[in-house]
């Protein structure tokens, strides 16, 4: 297997599918010539010319409004958001037409496009260019939710996404592009090119949406989170010395409740880790889920640790950002519970 960062398992991803279908087709904002901001489509164009991999104006609404029409017209269009937060502007088109066209039409069409956009902070962003919108995706009927934590997942994720007959928002965290980051600001970066997971298979390779992983086995707490959180969750179990089995969701729509019920009867005890904001987050709809199905084998109250209800601070990121420490500390409490 090749070894490559998350950027370069992406562009492996739609490489692969653009070679093996000609249906599909990448555009977004800089993501031709150039090969977009962070350089996941770098070369594509070169390799199969301006109708497969072009740039467009700035216009989020139009991008994916052009790719809705695209899908139903039997393409398999694959857009790029810059970033995340500039994803608004085409909220309408993606709850309203994206996520509905198959059940308005009585399943004449469907709209197999996947919509990428960088997410996340840790990289001094600010408000603008480092939140992380999930909740706000997992929230609408009709669409799945992705966010991989390394680059083998990134492309077997990818590639899955754009063989699903549905709208998919693939979400990628910034942060992991090119190496996996544990919270601690402070250290060194660690490549992903000396990590397992960045051990990626070649050619074609899909891992199914809605299948967790379980990242490190433990009999204390289950911690369940995604994304860049699943590598921060590591370091704290390994600080605080807290036997702490870790599961990557991976996928947030579909979600696999069975890893989940079966990791949280086994532990009793539950810690639920996200970076959006904690109010109306995601990990207020798994606590939920894990108080209807686990409750008679629940120790102790679930906890929730996540970014602050503030907009994403660019001077005082790392106070935001839920990192090592704080996780240490709920893990802790938690195990402390009688």
């Amino acid at each position: 297997m090749a070894r490559m960062t998350m950027i370069e398992a992406i562009r492996d991803a739609l490489d692969v599918a653009m070679g093996a279908d000609p249906a599909v087709v990448v555009f977004g904002e800089d993501v031709g010539y150039f090969g977009g901001v962070f350089r996941c489509t770098a070369g594509l164009q070169a390799k199969y010319g301006k109708t497969r991999c072009f740039d467009t104006p700035i216009n989020e609404s139009g991008i994916v409004g052009a790719g809705i029409g695209m899908a139903a017209y039997g393409l398999k269009p694959v857009v790029e958001i810059q970033f995340a937060d500039y994803m608004y502007p085409a909220y309408d088109q993606i709850v309203s037409e994206a996520a509905r066209l198959r059940y308005r039409s009585a399943g004449e069409f469907t709209c197999p496009m996947v919509i990428r956009m960088p997410t996340g902070g840790g990289i001094f962003g600010g408000q603008t260019h480092s939140q992380s919108p999930e909740a706000l995706f997992t929230h609408v009927t009709g669409l799945k939710t992705v966010v991989p934590s390394n680059p083998r997942d990134a492309k077997g994720l990818l590639m899955a996404a754009i063989e699903d007959p549905d709208p998919v928002i693939f979400m990628e965290p910034k942060r992991l592009y090119n190496g996996p980051f544990d919270g601690h600001h402070d250290r060194p970066v660690t490549a992903w090119k000396s990590h397992e997971l960045g051990e990626v298979p070649e050619g074609h390779y899909t891992v199914p949406l809605g299948k967790a992983a379980v990242r490190r086995q433990g009999r204390a707490v289950t911690v369940l989170t995604y994304g860049t959180m699943v590598h921060v969750a590591l370091a704290a179990a390994a600080d605080c010395g807290v036997d702490a089995e870790v599961i990557d969701l991976r996928t947030l729509l579909p979600l696999d409740m069975e890893t989940i019920v079966a990791s949280v009867n086994k532990t009793g005890r539950c810690l639920i880790l996200h970076e959006a904001t904690l109010t109306s987050g995601y990990g207020a709809e798994l606590a939920a889920l894990v108080q209807a199905e686990c409750f008679w084998h629940l120790e102790a109250p679930i906890r929730r640790v996540a970014g602050w209800d503030t907009p994403y601070p660019h001077v005082h990121e790392w106070s935001y950002f839920p990192g090592p420490a704080r996780v240490a500390e709920a893990l802790r409490q938690l195990v402390e519970v009688a």
